[in-house]
Parts: structure tokens; C-alpha cells; sequence
């Protein structure tokens, strides 16, 4: 058999044979010459991607240390003081939009940061697309690049700084965004996210605020509700006495109150400040707070002032005046009016506007906090 094979193959013609073997080389053997071409041409391709042009603000080079590399690409991240003003304002306007719209994630960096000079130097440029651009700047809050969140999270600080209440029609999509960037476990996102709910609470007025704050501190998300609290409780002190009396001391303290059960620490910590101040304000300024110190009977009048008791009392038959140390009396008219102060009066209103405003187990929380915190302090 082997000998039948022999012959045959000595049959084949030499010019089969050959092709054959060549056949079988080209399977085999790599083309030197191509991958050559391609690991050059590759290279190439590799060392153009690594050229990357040095960002600048206006004229100046940026600091090192405020640049982050992504990849091959730098972004600038610029405290707002360094930013430099803009050459062609209404030239930056008309593309503002297109650039907040763009795919290409570093022109959305670089047009925030315009958005950020216009709000510094040009506000009043920005003021008829001012809606537009918030939408766009909560949109680049959701972007999967930190690049671009942590330079819109900046954004949104100086436009809080610069605009004040004129977003809060606009605010409600750019807060949730904000609350939920603070509640990250990036640490440099949730630091820049918590400077700006800062910037938030301190550039818009607090009557304006609180009502849009309020909603968040039933949010679902336990460290949504945690920032929320924070916030709103920064924001009460800034109503001042008589802003506290107009938006209801009543209702703050049932915010407050709802707070002390929650289930992050920093909840309860912010709910227990916010409490401290309520009671500061409730026994500091009586006359603001009229269901605080004034018992309105009709026969009966009393105001805290002294120490000591006066106590003026009008019959038709006898007057009276005894003159004690600490108590003058006048006898006139069957109407009382007694002007007295003392410490037992002070918190007994407290405990009672507590137990009248809030369910018994609420004012007991509440009473409990206040309380220990006085005594830390007599102590």
C-alpha cells in the first residue's frame, strides 16, 4: 500500500506539488512586511492620542495641582476667584446652549466654565436664558464623568452666589441633584456638592428655601433626608426672630420633631440644633411669639419682665396697697394684670406650647433634648 502511494505521488505533477507547498506557507507564515506597517502606523496613532494641548484661563496657565487627568484628556477644575474674565461675551452667550447640549463631554467642562464667568462678571448677560441653562446644569449633574459633575456641582455654587432668589423657580431639579451628589461615596464630588448646598443655603432667602427643602426630608433615601436636614436647619436661624414668627414656629418644630427619629445621626443632630434655636427664640423674644408668654384671658394679663410681682387688683369697695419687697399689690377692680418672670414660668410655656403642638411621644423627644441641653449648659 505504502508503495501505492509512492507512485502516486510521484504522478502528481511538479506545478501541483509546488502550489501546494506554497499553499500551505501562506497559511502558515505571517506577513512580516504588513504588521510591520500596522505597529508603525498604530504607534503613530497612539502617540498623537497622548498629545494633549495644555488648558489656560484667558492668559495664564493653569496650576497643576488644579488639573485632573481623564484618560488622555485635562480638565481644569478653577476656584471661582482665579477665573478670568471673558474677551467676546455675546459671542459666548449665543453658543452657550449648544455647548451645555454638546456629546463631546470636555466642551460641556469648558462651557460651564463660562457659564461660571458670565455669572461673575456678566449676569445680567445670562438672565434671559437663565432657566435654560440651570435645566442643562442639572442635566450634567447626572453625566457618568466626575469631570463633568464635579465642574457642574461648581457651576451651580456660583450661581447660587450670583443670582440669589431669581432660580428658585428653577431650583427643584438642581437641588435633588445636589443632595444626591452629597450623599456620594466620591469623596471630591461629595465635598464640592456639600460647599454648594453651603452656597445654597446662605445666598437664598430662607423663607424662600425652607418651602423647597421641606419635601426632601421625607425622601426614601436616608442620606438624601440626612443633607436635606442639614440644610434646613442652617436655614432657619437666617429667618431672624421675626422670620420664625411669619413661617410658623409651630411648624418648624413639627419638622424638627419628625427629624429626632430618623435613622442617620446626622439627621437627628441637625434636628436637635434646629430645636435649640426654636427655644431660643420662643422664650428670647415673647413679644414675637405671642402663644409663648401671654395668656389670653379675659381677665387676666401676664407679661415676663422682673423678678419681682406686681399685681394691681380693682374692687369698688377697698383699695389696697401693700408694699413687700418683691410684691405691690392694688386692690381696685375684680380685672388682674400681673407682670412677673421667673425660670419655672419660662419653661413650663415651653412644655406646654410642646405638648399642644406635637403628639405626646414627640413633645416627650423634644422636651428631652432641650431639656439636657440646658442643663449642659447651667452645668
Amino acid at each position: 500500500m505504502s508503495e501505492t502511494a509512492l507512485k502516486d505521488l510521484n504522478n502528481i505533477p511538479a506545478t501541483e506539488r509546488k502550489s501546494e507547498g506554497s499553499g500551505k506557507a501562506c497559511l502558515t507564515k505571517p506577513p512580516v512586511d504588513n504588521a510591520n506597517g500596522n505597529t508603525e502606523e498604530s504607534q503613530k496613532k497612539k502617540n498623537c492620542s497622548s498629545l494633549v494641548s495644555p488648558h489656560v484661563n484667558g492668559n495664564q496657565a493653569v496650576p497643576a495641582d488644579s488639573v485632573v487627568e481623564v484618560g488622555t484628556v485635562e480638565v481644569e477644575y478653577i476656584d471661582s476667584e482665579n477665573l478670568n474674565d471673558l474677551e467676546d461675551v455675546d459671542a459666548c452667550v449665543k453658543t452657550l446652549l449648544a455647548g451645555l447640549d454638546s456629546k463631546d463631554w470636555v466642551l460641556v467642562c469648558d462651557t460651564l466654565n463660562n457659564v461660571r464667568r458670565l455669572s461673575i462678571f456678566h449676569k445680567e448677560a445670562m438672565l434671559d436664558i437663565l432657566g435654560d441653562v440651570i435645566t442643562r446644569i442639572a442635566k450634567a449633574l447626572k453625566s457618568p464623568r466626575s469631570a463633568v459633575i464635579k465642574t457642574a456641582i461648581m457651576t451651580s455654587a456660583d450661581i447660587f452666589g450670583a443670582y440669589n432668589d431669581l432660580i428658585i423657580d428653577s431650583l427643584d431639579p438642581l437641588l435633588l441633584q445636589l443632595l444626591l451628589k452629597s450623599s456620594q461615596d466620591k469623596r471630591f464630588v461629595c465635598e464640592a456638592a456639600e460647599k454648594a448646598l453651603i452656597s445654597m443655603t446662605t445666598c437664598i432667602s430662607p423663607i424662600s428655601l425652607l418651602p423647597k427643602l421641606q419635601p426632601y426630608l421625607k425622601h426614601k433615601h436616608p442620606r438624601v433626608r440626612a443633607k436635606a436636614s442639614m440644610c434646613f436647619s442652617r436655614s432657619v436661624p437666617q429667618l431672624g426672630a421675626e422670620g420664625i414668627n411669619t413661617y410658623g414656629i409651630d411648624k418648624l418644630i413639627q419638622v424638627a420633631a419628625s427629624q429626632l427619629s430618623d435613622q442617620l445621626p446626622e439627621s437627628r443632630e441637625a434636628a436637635r440644633t434646629l430645636l435649640l434655636e426654636l427655644q431660643n427664640v420662643y422664650e428670647k423674644f415673647p413679644n414675637l411669639v405671642p402663644a409663648a408668654t401671654v395668656s389670653e384671658d379675659p381677665k387676666t394679663e401676664t407679661v415676663s419682665e422682673d423678678s419681682k410681682t406686681e399685681t394691681v387688683s380693682e374692687d369698688a369697695k377697698t383699695v389696697t396697697v401693700s408694699e413687700d419687697p418683691e410684691t405691690v399689690t392694688v386692690s381696685e377692680d375684680p380685672e388682674t394684670e400681673t407682670v412677673s418672670e421667673e425660670p419655672e414660668i419660662a419653661t413650663e410655656s415651653w412644655e406646654s406650647f410642646c405638648q399642644s403642638n406635637l403628639s405626646p411621644l414627640s413633645a416627650q423627644a423634644v422636651l428631652r433634648v432641650t431639656s439636657i441641653a440646658r442643663e449642659g449648659l447651667v452645668s
